[in-house]
C-alpha cells in the first residue's frame, strides 16, 4: 500500500522527464549524421569550445557564489542591525526577476550606453564597455545565484552549534582554523547542495545569454541557433540531451557527496 504512495511521483517522472529525454535522444540520432551527431559534440571544434566556455562560466560563477554568499550568508545569520531585515530582502530581490531582465540590468551597467562606460569616458580612460562579453554574462549569473544562495547558507548558519567553535577557541585555535575545522565542515552539505543547483542553472541559463549574445558563444545559444536559425532540429536535440546528461551528472555526483541536502534543495 505504502508503494502506491510513489505513483504519483513515478508517472510524473515518467510523463514529464523519461518520455521527452527519450524522444530527444531519438530526435538527437535522425539526422543526416544519424547517431555520429552525439560524437559531433565531442569532435566539432565550435560545438565543444562552446561547451567548455559553458561549463567554466559555470564553475567560475559557482565557486565565486559560494565564497559570497557564505560569507554573507553566516554573516547576516550571526549579527543583528539596524535594516538587517531590509539588507537581506534587497539581497534576495533578484529571486524575482527573469533571466531576460538580468541581462538587460548588466546591459545598463557595462553596456555601450551603460553607467560604467560613462563613468571611464569622463575620467578619461576610454569607455569601458563589457556587458556583451564572458564577464558580462558571469555577472548576470553571479547576480541571480547569490540569492538563491543566501538563503541555504543563512537557514544552515542558524543550526550550527556554536558552542563547537567555542570549544576549538579554547584549545587554541586561530579563527582561520575555526572557519576551515568547524564552520566549512557544518556547512559543506548547504554548500554542495546550493553549489549543485548554482551551477545546473548557470550550465542552462539562455534569458540572461539571450539577452547578451553579441560575443557570447555558451551551449544554450548553440542550441537555439541551430533550431532556429539552421533549422537543424536533430542536433540541437543531440547538444540538448548532452548538455542534460552532463548537468545531470553534475548534479549526482553533488547528491552522493552532500547527501540527502541536494535533493531537498533542488
Amino acid at each position: 500500500m505504502i508503494y502506491l504512495l510513489l505513483a504519483p511521483a513515478l508517472i510524473f517522472f515518467a510523463v514529464f522527464f523519461l518520455l521527452p529525454m527519450g524522444q530527444l535522444f531519438l530526435l538527437g540520432g535522425s539526422g543526416e549524421l544519424g547517431w555520429l551527431a552525439y560524437t559531433e559534440v565531442l569532435t566539432n571544434a565550435n560545438y565543444l569550445q562552446s561547451m567548455l566556455a559553458t561549463l567554466l562560466v559555470a564553475l567560475v560563477t559557482t565557486v565565486c557564489t559560494l565564497i559570497i554568499s557564505a560569507i554573507a550568508g553566516v554573516f547576516l545569520q550571526r549579527n543583528q542591525f539596524l535594516g538587517r531585515s531590509m539588507l537581506t530582502s534587497l539581497l534576495t530581490l533578484p529571486l524575482a526577476f527573469p533571466g531576460v531582465v538580468v541581462g538587460f540590468m548588466i546591459i545598463m551597467l557595462a553596456g555601450r550606453q551603460g553607467l560604467i562606460g560613462q563613468l571611464t569616458q569622463e575620467l578619461g580612460a576610454g569607455k569601458l564597455v563589457f556587458a556583451y562579453s564572458m564577464f558580462g554574462l558571469f555577472l548576470g549569473y553571479l547576480y541571480f545565484s547569490i540569492p538563491r544562495t543566501i538563503v541555504t547558507v543563512m537557514a544552515a548558519a542558524e543550526k550550527m552549534d556554536t558552542r563547537l567553535e567555542e570549544a576549538a577557541r579554547s584549545l587554541g585555535a586561530s579563527h582561520w582554523h575555526v572557519v576551515r575545522d568547524v564552520m566549512v565542515p557544518a556547512l559543506k552539505p548547504a554548500l554542495i547542495s546550493s553549489g549543485a543547483i548554482c551551477f545546473a542553472t548557470a550550465v542552462s541559463a539562455f534569458g540572461t545569454a539571450f539577452t547578451l549574445a553579441t560575443r557570447i558563444n555558451v551551449m544554450p545559444m548553440v542550441i537555439y541557433t541551430e533550431f532556429t536559425m539552421s533549422a537543424n532540429l536533430a542536433m540541437a536535440a543531440a547538444l540538448s540531451f548532452f548538455l542534460g546528461a552532463t548537468t545531470w551528472l553534475v548534479l549526482a555526483i553533488a547528491r552522493s557527496a552532500g547527501g540527502s541536502t541536494v535533493a531537498a534543495a533542488g
